[in-house]
């Protein structure tokens, strides 16, 4: 007998479908509600009506539109978290989990394949929240971008895989801060040298933050994959923070992630 399980979501009392849910994420994916409709087989007008039936739930925005495409409002990332926890809670066999962010993302979907572990899943979200993937036994290891998650994490065991430096773009006072990487080890930074500044907004989207015009920090790793080169007002080795995997048990799995990933020499 094949099961399968579908979530759908109540919000103020309405039913929002499996389906819907699924446009969203598929315009989280895709930054694209064109790109999203045809990744679905359907008419932009369908994707539209599924949005705005899931807007008209809420009570206001899920998405929001840039010149750089569509992203989610904190509102519509808090519907999909939702539905991400509870589609892993459903599953009966999850498999070999990995997680990680966006910074570590290519490297780590490269490295999965390359040591060829069958049933492997990678979840990418932040280091937040794939922290508390680890501690709903959800995934069986994590890569932290943010060192300073690890004083939280002393239950696990871990150990650093590489180093990576930031690129701080200045654009004056006024920052947007990247949901994903060491932001508070840079925003460290500015405190030590007494710069004054403001966090005027979060994006988890990297085309709404290379096209905001604010001052930001970014993973050069990042960049230099996407063949983006942006001038840094600092060394980026002056914001180099650990990469470190965590994990609660030895597993030979593990072991060959982490040594793979240290060969690439982050």
């Amino acid at each position: 007998m094949d099961i399968s399980i579908q979530n759908s979501q109540i919000i103020n009392g309405k039913t929002v479908t499996a389906r819907q849910i699924e446009a969203l994420m598929a315009v989280e994916a895709t930054g694209s509600q064109t790109s999203a409709a045809r990744r679905l087989g359907i008419s932009v007008p369908v994707l539209h009506k599924y949005i705005s039936y899931i807007e008209q739930a809420v009570g206001g925005p899920v998405l929001k539109t840039t010149p750089a495409g569509s992203v989610l409002t904190p509102v519509g990332r808090e519907i999909l978290d939702l539905a991400r926890y509870t589609d892993n809670r459903c599953k009966m066999d999850r498999g070999f989990t990995v997680c990680c962010t966006p910074v570590t993302e290519d490297i780590m979907m490269s490295v999965i394949s390359s040591v060829k572990i069958p049933d492997a899943h990678i979840i990418v979200s932040d280091d937040e929240y794939n922290i508390r993937l680890m501690r709903e036994n959800r995934a069986d290891l994590a890569i932290i971008d943010d060192p300073l998650y690890l004083f939280e994490v002393e239950e696990y065991m871990m150990e650093e895989i590489g180093y990576l430096g930031m690129v701080y773009v200045d654009n004056g006072p006024s920052f947007i801060r990247y949901k994903y990487g060491a932001q508070r080890v840079a925003f460290m930074y500015l405190d030590s040298i007494d710069k004054k500044y403001s966090i005027d907004s979060e994006t988890f989207s990297l085309p709404e933050l290379l096209g905001s015009n604010k001052s930001f920090f970014i993973d050069e790793f990042m960049l230099t994959r996407r063949n983006l080169r942006l001038k840094s007002a600092v060394d980026p080795k002056m914001l180099r923070h650990a990469i470190t995997a965590i994990y609660r048990e030895e597993d030979p799995r593990i072991s060959k992630i982490i040594k793979a990933v240290k060969a690439r020499k982050l």
